[in-house]
């Protein structure tokens, strides 16, 4: 590590849904820039291997289970605070989207479930780390949205309305939680992930073909622009949600 890629150097943080694709990027980058995290999703296995790739015990610890679960939260805040000290940094990157089709077709249970994991459970774990003495002490919260949330996205049109509320959630919290807790988002379009699969694959030369930089995301991608806003660089950034989607967003298309 030099002194260029140090910026978050002995900070905590932790990272939601990250045994894999964007998530796990986050972690490593956060890592790679200085900082100690601890990780959550609901796969004990897939958590202790992303552990192992983040170098170990002295970089990362897991606390598994579910991120709509008020127990859970307040476990993992727990656990990461007796591992490495107090956390600074949060990143809400736990999403789903267990439905497809049109908004007419859609079971209401199911909306309740997107929301709750989307939104309600984004603002369960904010509320965990500032009772924890991130207002106080001060810190940086990263919300990991999407570009359909902020305009109409057919077939994952109530995954977007849960984005959609967590870009105002973002808004928000910065208003209530300033000056000592910075919030903030980031939007991507189409990541090649496990979790987006459906959307690109089997034609992933037609769509990123819709896209100004011709290509889809990466997790790294998105991995950047959390660092970034989840560091001294951004101090003066609040409440904003940054899209990031090799710019498709600029041609009227989600994707």
């Amino acid at each position: 590590m030099n002194a260029d890629s140090a910026r978050l150097l002995d900070r905590v943080a932790i990272v939601t849904g990250a045994s894999r694709g964007i998530g796990l990027a986050i972690a490593q980058r956060l890592v790679a820039e200085g900082a100690r995290v601890g990780l959550t999703a609901r796969r004990p296995e897939a958590l202790a291997d992303a552990v192992a790739a983040l170098g170990g015990p002295a970089n990362a610890v897991a606390v598994p289970g579910r991120s709509d679960d008020p127990e859970h939260r307040a476990r993992a805040v727990r656990q990461v605070g007796e591992a490495f000290g107090p956390v600074d940094l949060l990143v809400n990157n736990t999403g789903i989207n267990p439905v497809h089709g049109p908004l007419i077709g859609l079971d209401p249970a199911a909306a309740r479930k997107i929301l709750d994991v989307n939104v309600v459970a984004t603002l369960g774990w904010t509320q965990e780390v500032c009772a924890a003495g991130m207002t106080e002490r001060g810190g940086s919260v990263v919300n990991v949205s999407s570009i359909a949330g902020l305009a109409p996205a057919a077939g994952i049109a109530f995954y977007g309305v849960s984005k959609a509320a967590l870009n105002h959630l973002t808004a928000s919290l910065a208003v209530e939680l300033g000056p000592t807790v910075r919030v903030n988002a980031v939007a991507p379009g189409v990541v090649k992930t496990r979790f987006a699969a459906a959307l690109y694959e089997g034609r992933e030369d037609e769509v990123a073909a819709r896209y100004p930089l011709a290509r889809l995301g990466l997790p790294q991608d998105v991995a950047g622009a959390v660092a970034f806003l989840a560091s001294d660089d951004a101090t003066w950034i609040t409440g904003q949600t940054i899209v990031c989607d090799g710019g498709v967003s600029l041609t009227g298309r989600s994707g």
